[in-house]
């Protein structure tokens, strides 16, 4: 494997408490040395990264790439390339593929998937129940042992809260961790936006926000009740964000994420019948978003996700109600995180950290980090360079997000995976 030169960038690791002009070597695919050169070091490879930034690659915890079984809307092909093209180079692959990851043939597929196209490190969650019908538990301790780093019912709900609390027994036996979208299946109704202001005045089938904070707060009393390690998926609300800064209080092992589309866009932004605005959980408040930027920054909330969820046309045509929720959200990760910062929401640090070593640290992984002997995951991106969401720019195969046409800031130049350049601005490496 060719050693690497990174030269010159500034480099911003959170973990380490890094934000300095230098230089990463690279050996093995692993840290050699960061800022200082190692003796004997001879570069086989030098990346000039002057005016740029070099940070670890992002880890994502919450995707969907549809393979297996949904290759008409994207592909593990595609959808690793605009992952890479985004900086990401971990993901986390929820389990309501088809078939659902429920069996350990299921996480064997998905790991063979991930190393014939290229990029490996796609992380499995397991299915909580079988088939993610809610009802039995699946067989969670083979899963962990066949790679799959958590166990979550994706969107599907859990039948009832006996059936929760032995399933957190079980996860906490045996220190698996539950990742949970906190959203009560009967109170959301079958909405699709949020119970406020739009949802009256076009008449369209509406969620509360209690749906998402009873819900939490049930899983929350089963997290002291159990011991289980908890992580909130997708958090959408002011008073989830409250009663998780509680809970965080009290010593509760529990953990958050949100999806970055969240701290931009509220059911304001919504286009009336403009299905690309339709996700879950909603878009909510303007007060609701404020509630979410300040919970990261207090460290309440403590990762970014992008929440990616490539559609084919045909699942956004219709009726607002009637298509598909989702956004593909994987190249606007970043630059939705820089205009955080430009707008001083929070600080370049804080939006690194929440996508490297934050989420590393929830999935308990040795990386997210430019730490000696860590896996080389890299990414290196121009802060002020300006793009187009346009056909030309777009690698994933769902077109489904509503900032397309937006001009954004920020951009990814070279993307490195254990020490290998899997993504370079001027060269397609895959």
């Amino acid at each position: 494997m060719e050693r690497i030169l990174i030269k010159d960038g500034r480099i911003i690791d959170p973990a380490n408490k890094i934000d300095r002009i230098g230089s990463v070597y690279i050996a093995d695919g692993k840290i050699a040395s960061v800022t200082n050169e190692p003796a004997g070091f001879k570069a086989d490879r030098v990346i000039d990264a002057k005016n740029q930034i070099v940070c670890p690659g992002f880890i994502d915890l919450s995707t969907r790439l549809r393979e297996p079984g949904q290759s008409r809307k994207a592909t593990f092909a595609s959808e690793t390339l605009a992952a890479a093209a985004g900086g990401i180079t971990t993901l986390c692959l929820q389990p309501d593929t088809i078939p659902v990851i429920d069996a350990r043939a299921v996480a064997e597929l998905i790991k063979d998937q991930a190393e014939k196209c290229g990029y490996q490190q796609i992380l499995p969650i397991a299915a909580l129940t079988q088939k993610l019908e809610g009802t039995e538990l699946s067989a969670m301790l083979a899963l962990k042992q066949a790679g799959c780093v958590a166990v979550s019912n994706a969107n599907q709900p859990v039948k009832n809260l006996l059936v929760l609390r032995r399933a957190m027994e079980y996860a906490a036996s045996h220190d698996l961790l539950l990742m949970y979208r906190a959203n009560d299946f009967w109170l959301a109704n079958n909405g699709c936006v949020h119970e406020g202001v739009l949802s009256t005045r076009y008449g369209l089938p509406s969620i509360p926000d209690a749906a998402e904070t009873i819900a939490l707060a049930q899983c929350l009393e089963l997290a002291e009740l159990t011991g289980c390690r908890v992580h909130f998926g997708q958090l959408s609300s002011r008073r989830s964000v409250i009663k998780l800064h509680q809970a965080k209080k009290y010593g509760l092992a529990v953990s958050s994420d949100v999806a970055i589309h969240q701290l931009h866009l509220t059911e304001n932004n919504i286009i009336p019948f403009d299905s690309a605005y339709h996700v879950l959980p909603p878009f909510r408040t303007h007060a609701d978003k404020e509630a979410l930027c300040e919970g990261l920054v207090n460290g309440t909330i403590d990762s970014i996700c992008s929440d990616h969820q490539p559609h084919d046309l045909d699942a956004k045509l219709g009726a607002f109600p009637e298509t598909e929720p989702g956004i593909s959200s994987l190249e606007t990760l970043l630059p939705l995180m820089l205009k955080l910062v430009s707008q001083r929401a929070i600080t370049i640090e804080q939006g690194i950290a929440a996508l490297t070593q934050n989420p590393a640290k929830i999935l308990q992984l040795d990386g997210g980090a430019l730490t000696l002997g860590f896996a080389a995951d890299i990414c290196i991106f121009d802060a002020e360079q300006d793009w187009q969401v346009n056909s030309e720019n777009w690698k994933s195969q769902g077109v489904n997000t509503p900032f397309w046409g937006h001009i954004f800031k920020g951009r990814v130049i070279h993307t490195l995976q254990a020490g290998k350049v899997i993504f370079s601005r001027s060269v397609l490496t895959r």
